[in-house]
């Protein structure tokens, strides 16, 4: 079951705040990035203590400029473990992280050239890979899982985005193996995460629109089996659940066609 979720028009108040929004981030990532930059070169681990402050940030600026909240539902994981998310939009990369007390992510290369937050994304541990090199991106996020668990303080809660990409609500995309071949090879639990956050902050990020997203914690996928029967079982977690956040945010899925007789 899928649905294409079309948002009415949004008004001109709608667009204003989100640009002083996204102006705010520019100036708060600048302020807390030279802040925390050499902290950060003294010391690797303050990079988390930077990116908590950042998310705190970034989250109560949305809920102050935009009323946009998010509310959290099941229990956010913490230990070494993996997540497999619904991605909808950059409030889930917030609100997930947020959650999490150590965070990291594996993300496109391409989020290195960011300026201030590509340096510091792989300062906490984000993992970069070229999607187009396939078993050897896998291998690369494999033998990075497996140096962060031998350090002190541990891999933490490693992101995934199985679909690979942003989906509209009430959509979903055919699922990459990636965290489930990793979870193969680390013998790491999988922690399903569904959401509705597109419905208020779209794919595209303008313009974002007040009200309460949802970002649910799914009971955890224990290692044990194959890469491919916990892919499916992924898959028949978090949409069916993602599915539901939309219907209850208001999102509708089409009524079947109507077949005349004759």
């Amino acid at each position: 079951m899928s649905a294409s979720y079309r948002p009415g028009s949004a008004g001109a108040l709608a667009w204003l705040r989100t640009g002083i929004y996204y102006l705010y981030i520019a100036l708060a990532t600048l302020v807390l990035g030279l802040w925390g930059l050499p902290r950060t070169l003294l010391n690797p681990d303050h990079a988390n203590r930077v990116a908590s402050v950042w998310l705190g940030q970034m989250m109560g600026a949305a809920r102050i400029i935009m009323g946009v909240k998010v509310e959290f539902r099941g229990t956010p994981p913490a230990g070494d473990l993996l997540i497999a998310a619904k991605h909808q939009s950059f409030l889930d990369i917030l609100a997930i992280a947020q959650a999490c007390p150590r965070r990291a992510f594996v993300m496109k290369r391409a989020v290195l050239n960011v300026p201030i937050m590509g340096w510091f994304a792989r300062k906490v541990g984000c993992i970069p890979i070229d999607r187009m090199r396939g078993k050897d991106a896998i291998r690369q996020i494999t033998a990075e899982v497996t140096a962060a668990r031998a350090r002190p303080q541990g891999l933490g809660q490693l992101i995934f985005y199985p679909e690979g990409t942003r989906t509209l609500p009430g959509t979903t995309a055919p699922y990459k193996p990636g965290v489930t071949i990793v979870q193969r090879v680390t013998g790491l639990p999988i922690v399903p995460v569904a959401a509705n956050c597109g419905m208020f902050w779209p794919k595209r990020g303008f313009p974002i629109r007040p009200g309460t997203a949802v970002v649910e914690f799914l009971p955890p996928i224990p290692a044990g089996g194959d890469a491919a029967g916990a892919l499916v079982q992924l898959e028949q977690v978090i949409e069916p659940a993602s599915m539901t956040l939309f219907l209850q945010a208001g999102g509708s899925v089409p009524a079947p066609a109507t077949v005349l007789p004759g």
